[in-house]
């Protein structure tokens, strides 16, 4: 059973502390405009692959290249963002993200090689690597644990959205304003947006907006010692809860990626569809996934208020997502593209709901404090391996262009599950972290 401190105010309790307002789904809402500004940027390099490869004259292992450039640099500050925003917080550290990143897009403008394709892609892995930690560690900040998988769910969406607003807008910009033109624009919606959040964002404690009763709400599991000290993120690296994330990120986030990347190539190549025949197909995958993620992060929720624990609950979540992209592997028999639809949407929703209880796992174990550095640190490791994968797709398309999607898709298809097992073995519950040992390093 719950106890009084794990359930919300009661009708009684919120008279007295006053009316409450929820100001926290504000603040999960420019969560959710962040990543989908930056979800649209990831989307354009894809979108314009078939014209820039004309244009340059790029092979798959060229554009490979780009994409692990990004990676790489997306995997060096992953850690260093972690340390940063735990050391100087949320609203500080995701302005640099994004003001960064906004300087990085718009830069593409002055980009015409394919070593300048690199140098700015590398920008943008940089700058970018600030969204996640800075985006979980204010959900961990502003929600208790038994609204964050979906509040996560909700803002993780953004990857999701942009997606489905890239291939319907991208091709029409490029078209009547050049190539250049997506990137730049993107940049300067991102520096709106850092406007935004730098005027409305503050914690819960010095907020205006949140009253009494919503901050009882917010704090009804809260898990810090006020003014504790910071958690160097090297001595995280002794316990198995960390490396569960670690290693669940390494095997998963590439999937991701190759998505994100290749799916409108796919189209192209294997399915014959160029992007103007291919993009309500795109969008339709996003739609997919943005729906059924939504769902998933909220199952895991629902289960903990129907009485399951947070382990049984969030555990019983990712082995149905994890089951649920292994029909993936047979879309080298599907002739209807609809139905290559359908079959690709369930399994970028499932990634979506497997990524957003991931990261909630780490809110579950770790004290707040520590939320930032262990995203980081997990989200270098799946950048790592995400550096090899772009390459590799590209060689092998090259090298074996009909057989190199079966190859692939059948990856993915097994990823997951491999993951949850090794995930599970390192941390068969998702019991808080004793700080003793930290606190001593």
């Amino acid at each position: 059973m719950s106890s009084a401190s794990e359930t919300p105010p009661t009708r009684a309790a919120t008279r007295v502390l006053g009316v409450m307002s929820n100001y926290r789904w504000t603040i999960c809402g420019l969560l959710f405009v962040a990543t989908t500004i930056l979800y649209i940027d990831r989307q354009i390099l894809a979108l314009l692959k078939e014209t820039l490869e004309k244009k340059f004259g790029w092979t798959n292992e060229d554009y490979g290249d780009i994409q692990a450039y990004f990676q790489g640099a997306y995997a060096l500050a992953f850690p260093l963002f972690g340390w940063f925003i735990d050391r100087f917080g949320v609203k500080i550290g995701y302005a640099v993200s994004i003001a960064g990143w906004g300087v990085a897009a718009c830069g593409h403008g002055l980009i015409s090689t394919l070593t300048g394709f690199k140098i700015g892609r590398l920008g943008v892995g940089l700058s970018e690597s600030g969204n996640f930690p800075s985006a979980i560690k204010a959900a961990a900040q502003w929600f208790p644990k038994r609204e964050r998988a979906l509040a996560t769910s909700i803002f993780n969406s953004g990857a999701n959205v942009g997606p489905v607003i890239a291939p319907l807008t991208i091709p029409l910009i490029a078209a009547a304003w050049g190539w250049r033109s997506p990137f730049i624009l993107a940049g300067l919606v991102g520096f709106v947006w850092v406007a935004v959040w730098w005027f409305v964002y503050d914690v819960p404690e010095k907020h205006r907006r949140v009253s009494a009763a919503e901050l009882a709400y917010i704090r009804s599991d809260a898990d810090d010692v006020v003014n504790a000290p910071k958690i160097p993120w090297r001595s995280l690296m002794g316990y198995r809860q960390t490396w569960s994330f670690i290693v669940a990120k390494a095997l998963t986030d590439p999937i991701w990626w190759f998505f994100l990347f290749w799916l409108p190539d796919y189209f192209n190549k294997a399915r014959h569809l160029d992007i103007k025949h291919s993009q309500v197909h795109l969008a339709t995958i996003y739609v997919i996934c943005t729906v059924l993620s939504i769902s998933g992060g909220w199952l895991t929720g629902w289960l903990q208020r129907m009485g399951w624990s947070v382990t049984r609950a969030r555990k019983t979540g990712m082995l149905i997502f994890a089951l649920c992209v292994t029909p993936i592997i047979s879309l080298s028999i599907v002739k209807n593209d609809w139905i290559a639809v359908l079959l690709i949407g369930l399994a970028v929703a499932a990634h979506q709901a497997w990524s957003a209880t991931l990261f909630t796992t780490v809110s579950d174990m770790f004290p707040k404090r520590a939320v930032a550095s262990v995203v980081g640190i997990g989200g270098m490791a799946g950048s790592l391996t995400g550096i090899y994968f772009p390459k590799f797709t590209g060689m092998l398309l090259d090298k074996v262009p009909g057989q190199a999607y079966g190859i692939l898709f059948g990856v993915c298809a097994c990823a997951y599950l491999v993951a949850f097992g090794l995930h599970h073995a390192l941390a068969p519950r998702f019991d808080p972290v004793k700080l003793d040992k930290i606190e001593a390093a």
